[in-house]
C-alpha cells in the first residue's frame, strides 16, 4: 500500500472535527479546492455539501450516518490508537500545500499536540486555520505584505535562528529556543522577510495573510524545501 494514499498536484484542504465554521472552509477552498476530511471532519463537509475526496482517521468519531453517505473506496481506515487523527490524515496525503481547519480552538492539549504535528512532519506543508490567525512551519524564506501593527509571532518547537526585515523587534542574533528564548508578540512595521535556518520554528500571523502564506509555501515547497522531505 502507498504511504500516501491521496495524492494532489493541487492544494488540498483538510478538515477536522473540531472548532471550524463554514466561512473558513469556504476560505481554505477558494485556495485548496479539493477536500480531505479527517474523521468526524467530515461532518462539517456534510453540513456545507462539499464533496470529499476522501475522509481519513480511525473512524471513531464520525457519525454512522455520514460515514454511511462516503463511498467505502474514499474511506481511508488507519485504524492505530497511537496518533491523532490529524497526525494521521499529513501522513496519507501528498500534496504541495495542506490547509487545515477544525485543529485549532477548543481544548489546549489538542491545540499543543496539532503545533507538535506541524514539526513533526514538516515534510507536508501545511497551514492551519484558527478564529482570526493562521499557524505554520516557518520555511527558509518568506516575504509577506505585513501592515504596521500586524503582530508576528515566532515560537519555537526546537532551535532555530533566523533574520528579518519589517519586524519591529529584528530577530537577527537571537537563539530560538522552547526553554530559553522564543519571539511571541512581535510586530510588523510593515512588508516583512523571514529567512530561518530549520523547521523548527511555529509561525503565527493574521489570518488575513492566508493566501500570501499558501503561495509563499507553495513556492518553497516546488524549490525543494523542507529538509526534511522524503
Amino acid at each position: 500500500m502507498k504511504r500516501h494514499i491521496v495524492s494532489s498536484s493541487d492544494p488540498i484542504t483538510l478538515i477536522g472535527g473540531g472548532d471550524a465554521e463554514v466561512s473558513q472552509l469556504t476560505e481554505a477552498l477558494n485556495i485548496a479546492p479539493i477536500c480531505v476530511a479527517a474523521d468526524s471532519g467530515a461532518e462539517l463537509a456534510r453540513r456545507a455539501n462539499v464533496p470529499l475526496r476522501a475522509v481519513i482517521g480511525d473512524m471513531d468519531s464520525i457519525s454512522a450516518d455520514t460515514l454511511s453517505q462516503i463511498p467505502q473506496d474514499r474511506q481511508i481506515i488507519v485504524s492505530e490508537q497511537e496518533t491523532t487523527d490529524f497526525d494521521k490524515a499529513l501522513r496519507y496525503i501528498e500534496a504541495p500545500l495542506v490547509i487545515g481547519l477544525g485543529f485549532l480552538g477548543g481544548r489546549i492539549d489538542h491545540q499543543m499536540h496539532a503545533l507538535h504535528v506541524l514539526a513533526l512532519h514538516a515534510d507536508r506543508p501545511c497551514i492551519l486555520i484558527a478564529q482570526t490567525e493562521i499557524v505554520l512551519i516557518a520555511p527558509p524564506a518568506i516575504a509577506l505584505p505585513a501592515e504596521p501593527g500586524d503582530v508576528v509571532s515566532i515560537f519555537p518547537l526546537g532551535p532555530v535562528t533566523g533574520r528579518s526585515q519589517g519586524l519591529e523587534w529584528p530577530i537577527e542574533g537571537l537563539a530560538f529556543d522552547t526553554l530559553s528564548k522564543v519571539g511571541t508578540s512581535n510586530r510588523a512595521t510593515g512588508h516583512i522577510t523571514l529567512e530561518m535556518s530549520a523547521p523548527n520554528a511555529v509561525l503565527v500571523l493574521p489570518r488575513r495573510l492566508l493566501q500570501p502564506a499558501a503561495h509563499a509555501i507553495v513556492s518553497a515547497a516546488a524549490a525543494g524545501w523542507p529538509p526534511r522531505a522524503g
